[in-house]
């Protein structure tokens, strides 16, 4: 592509990611006042308010991945996603961008998932997370049962395990909430991989930072990962969950091409032959 033509595109998608982001806001604004609480008024009972504002944000994600991709401000493919499909699942995720939760819930009409405390005081979006049954970061302590309470009730639950998007080029820092999840539900997971060429939309840009080539997100859903093969009956819980994190890490990490910075040695189950977790690899 020419000079010319290359400025051209850089502007045509800076322009593009602004008006993928005016419609999302607006669009947020007029669900949140008019339609949520429409659903609201005309649904009997909390349940199936939460199955409707849950699907509607599905369909939401739908339109905005499908108007970014149709005005060229982004490209993704998608692998694997028919594993979302089962209910009750622990979906745990890497975090590279500021939208990776489009492409997951896009693919997911009926999906809890973890909010940051201070978006249920936001005038417009706190009461739909409410409804949807959004669960606050709240203490450790409540944010684990609520996290409970919606496996048990059947519903799959969305959980990025860095907490906030990676840092682009460092190693992932995954905490251990997730790892504590799937041993108090005694659940598997689903690791999803997601990653973002040229890296667009991290931690550290704002959104008409446009990278000079449109960036493309793939999103691979894997096996999921069997909670039996990483843990002990009868070890202590920090220690399951230190060996369920360090493989999340080491799992992820390998798919995305960074550095593992937990032992490897921790994340495989003792009593089996030592192979290195990131071994599954594709």
């Amino acid at each position: 592509m020419s000079g010319w033509r290359q400025r051209l595109d850089h502007a045509a998608r800076i322009a593009s990611t602004g008006l993928c982001f005016a419609t999302f806001g607006l669009a947020c604004i007029g669900v949140s006042v008019v339609w949520f609480p429409l659903l609201r008024l005309t649904s009997p009972d909390e349940a199936t308010t939460r199955r409707r504002v849950r699907h509607c944000t599905h369909v939401f994600y739908r339109f905005i991945l499908g108007m970014a991709r149709r005005l060229g401000m982004l490209s993704f493919e998608l692998h694997g996603v028919e594993r979302l499909a089962a209910p009750g699942q622990l979906v745990v995720a890497n975090h590279p961008s500021l939208i990776d939760v489009l492409f997951i819930g896009a693919q997911m009409p009926q999906v809890g998932c973890i909010v940051k405390e201070s978006l249920q005081r936001n005038p417009f979006l706190g009461a739909p997370m409410r409804w949807a049954g959004y669960i606050p970061n709240s203490t450790p302590e409540h944010l684990v049962e609520n996290c409970l309470a919606t496996l048990r009730s059947g519903d799959s639950l969305l959980v990025f395990p860095e907490g906030t998007r990676s840092v682009p080029g460092q190693p992932l820092n995954l905490k251990r909430g997730p790892a504590h999840i799937a041993l108090a539900a005694g659940c598997d997971l689903l690791p999803v991989t997601i990653v973002c060429h040229p890296s667009s939309l991290t931690k550290a840009d704002v959104w008409y930072r446009v990278p000079a080539r449109r960036p493309h997100w793939c999103v691979s859903v894997g096996e999921p990962i069997r909670l039996a093969d990483l843990v002990v009956p009868g070890e202590p819980r920090s220690l399951s969950a230190r060996r369920v994190t360090a493989h999340l890490a080491a799992y992820f990490s390998a798919r995305v091409g960074l550095p593992v910075q937990s032992p490897v040695a921790a994340a495989t189950a003792p009593g089996k032959t030592s192979t290195p977790v990131d071994s599954a690899a594709a």
